[in-house]
């Protein structure tokens, strides 16, 4: 694509597309763990479109489910069956919990069906309040806005809507201290994503599980960022050994294509019922059958075994590189879901590495988000520290 065109497209989007996000990169096309530009720049993708293309760009698989199904039946609304719903519904129950499906669009819509959930739940035990965590991130709607504990993003959006308040993420104690009569729900993400790739503390999440049951709690996991195998497991709760009432999840369940969810147990199957819930475009036969490649190929390729094994090789690599540059402060990883946190702005390093052909991402104020596909190959995971360890040499001298 010449640079006339390339100017085209950019004052097309300055005329005509809202300026919520700064774009710079004119991307045009994807292969695995690559992207190239509209100048023909192949960028190695440690970002995966904020953790969506867990499987790379164009997987084979999944591409050609899509085609299948855009050539069959696109949509149909959810005033009638259709089998791919049915299909993908029983797929995330057995890599779940035994429970129920709703199917969304987003990450937003998965959580605004988890707080409805423990709002209607609650109704009738004059329970309403919801506590999350400081630093957490649930979504941009109003409602996951107020769920928010980041407090940047709320800002001219007042007033928040009631029912949510923020205690410190890993403080059992402060959490424990703010529980009431009226509390229905605690709502918490076992890796926080854009507060800077903070794992929960197991203990920590035990004994949340705990005061939950003692207290008639619901604990609600927000897995839009760290599920899909991000964390080396299906459902991040795996690695801890802590099953939720409900969970929602979005962004790598379609590996690209626009879908979201959140499942409850069995036994809070019946709170949503027919009417209280609703969702014009959520499980349309062309994105159930999407995520249900997905699924498959994350079992068949073992997907989830890459991620254990290149996340141990980044850890040891990174941490390596802790102790020759001081300015890596801490190296945090679960799974291919791995911060850097710096002595600086971790923003500031990503139009670096993108010179050196690299897409990152930055979380919190200070790290260095690193989030490549889960099928990475070791030599693409070598290029990838290569042109780390060039950009954190740079920034040292």
């Amino acid at each position: 694509m010449s640079d006339a065109k390339y100017q085209s497209i950019a004052e097309k989007y300055q005329k005509f597309v809202m300026p919520t996000y700064a774009p710079q990169l004119l991307l045009v096309r994807g292969e695995g763990s690559w992207v190239w530009d509209s100048a023909g720049n192949r960028y190695l993708d440690f970002g995966t479109g904020i953790s969506v293309c867990n499987l790379g760009h164009c997987h084979p698989a999944v591409t050609k489910a899509t085609q299948q199904q855009a050539g069959m039946l696109v949509h149909v609304s959810n005033l009638y069956m259709n089998e791919k719903q049915a299909v993908l519904a029983e797929k995330l129950v057995r890599h779940c919990f035994d429970g129920v499906a709703f199917f969304a669009n987003s990450g937003a819509e998965a959580n605004e069906g988890l707080i409805k959930f423990a709002r209607k739940w609650g109704s009738d035990k004059g329970k309403d309040q919801i506590i999350t965590m400081k630093d957490s991130f649930h979504g941009r709607t109003l409602a996951t806005l107020a769920a928010t504990g980041r407090s940047k993003y709320r800002k001219g959006f007042a007033p928040d809507m009631p029912g949510f308040s923020q205690v410190p993420f890993n403080d059992f104690d402060a959490l424990a201290a703010a529980v009431t009569d009226q509390t229905a729900a605690i709502l918490l993400e076992p890796v926080q994503g854009e507060g800077g790739i903070i794992p929960a503390d197991t203990e920590y999440l035990k004994k949340v599980r705990a005061l939950c049951d003692e207290k008639g709690i619901l604990l609600l996991f927000d897995e839009v960022q760290c599920g899909m195998g991000r964390t080396g497991y299906f459902f991040a709760f795996k690695g801890y050994g802590v099953e939720p009432d409900a969970v929602s999840i979005a962004k790598a369940l379609g590996n690209g294509f626009p879908i979201g969810a959140f499942i409850v147990r069995r036994e809070h199957a019946e709170t949503l019922t027919v009417g209280t819930h609703a969702s014009t475009f959520g499980g349309t036969p062309l994105a159930c059958a999407t995520a249900c490649a997905v699924i498959d190929a994350i079992h068949n390729e073992n997907i989830l075994a890459n991620c254990i094994k290149m996340g141990h090789f980044f850890k040891t690599e990174l941490e390596k590189m802790a102790e020759k540059y001081a300015c890596i402060k801490s190296v945090r990883c679960r799974g291919l879901m791995i911060g850097v946190q710096l002595d600086g702005n971790g923003g500031d390093l990503l139009p670096l590495l993108l010179k050196q052909g690299m897409i990152a991402l930055s979380a919190g104020e200070d790290v260095l988000r690193l989030m490549p596909p889960l099928n990475l190959s070791e030599e693409e995971a070598e290029q990838g520290l290569k042109i780390l360890e060039k950009v954190f040499s740079e920034i040292s001298a």
